[in-house]
């Protein structure tokens, strides 16, 4: 992969950028019924499975990237459902004063998240396809 910071770079940015999923994914877990009575709410249909898919994204996928196992794929399928997530829950246009400014911020994070996953798809391999090239 080459440098050694480089190596060790890329590792910490999977590590950061996984824990908001992991610790996200937790929360919803521990408040599952809520979570989902605010899904609904939002007027997301069958609103259970789609916590369930979340969480499997959220936790999943988080753990995907932390430990860097299918790491490509997990991230192209979170920024992906971060789509219509952002477009949903931060939909900053519908808003005026400061709930407008902080679905904005929301909004922007999310962006930067998808940046962020997109950065580690493009520079993450197979575990195979690593270990191949390493000679173990």
């Amino acid at each position: 992969m080459g440098s050694t910071a480089e190596k060790y770079g890329f590792r910490l940015g999977r590590l950061l950028i996984s824990v908001i999923f992991i610790l996200s994914g937790i929360g919803k877990l521990t408040s599952f019924a809520a979570t989902a009575a605010m899904m609904s709410s939002a007027g997301i249909p069958l609103a259970k499975l789609a916590l369930v898919i979340t969480l499997f994204v959220e936790i999943g996928g988080g753990l995907m990237v932390l430990t860097g196992f299918g790491a490509r794929y997990a991230t192209i399928v979170m920024a992906l459902w971060l789509i219509p997530v952002t477009l949903t829950f931060h939909n900053f246009w519908a808003f005026q004063g400061a709930v407008r400014m902080e679905q904005t911020i929301n909004f922007l994070k999310n962006l930067a998240i998808m940046g962020g996953l997109i950065a580690v798809a493009s520079k993450s391999r197979s575990v195979s396809a690593a270990r191949a090239t390493s000679g173990a």
